[in-house]
């Protein structure tokens, strides 16, 4: 993927707040570490470094929705993370993002933190950014799923 065709479906699935530019895009993929995984579709952006992992975004375009590509890239990430040892992965979502809470509570993370007034939106107003966090050391879990 391209990061012309990053920023488009980013700026699909990010109406809410302001889209990364595909400037921004190439940027991140030249520095270290980072993890690039789906396709035109929905992808996840990730970075690795010194043992602890972060997810940058995920996106899916909406035409694509509910159809378990989020799901199934974080899940490879996760697996690729366990390979390469990773201890933690971060993450930061927006407190009014319904669905990619769903996404992260149904994948074991946790909440550590909150930065208020993170995200702005169209309207004005600013929503908090949740922090949260997965630890993989000790986690054998299949595809990244906790079985209760």
């Amino acid at each position: 993927m391209t990061p012309d065709d990053l920023a488009r479906v980013h700026a699909a699935a990010f109406t809410q707040s302001r889209p990364w530019t595909a400037k921004e895009f190439a940027s991140l993929l030249d520095s270290s570490g980072v993890i690039l995984l789906g396709d035109v579709r929905s992808f996840l952006l990730g970075r690795l470094i010194a043992g602890e992992a972060e997810v940058l975004t995920i996106a899916t375009d909406p035409d694509f929705h509910r159809q378990g590509h989020a799901q199934r890239n974080l899940a490879t990430f996760l697996d690729d993370l366990r390979r390469q040892q990773a201890t933690s992965v971060f993450l930061e979502v927006a407190e009014d993002n319904t669905a990619a809470k769903a996404l992260y509570k149904n994948n074991s993370f946790e909440s550590v933190g909150m930065r208020p007034k993170y995200y702005a939106r169209p309207d004005g107003h600013a929503v908090a950014a949740l922090v949260l966090r997965r630890t993989l050391i000790g986690d054998h879990s299949a595809n990244g799923l906790i079985k209760n």
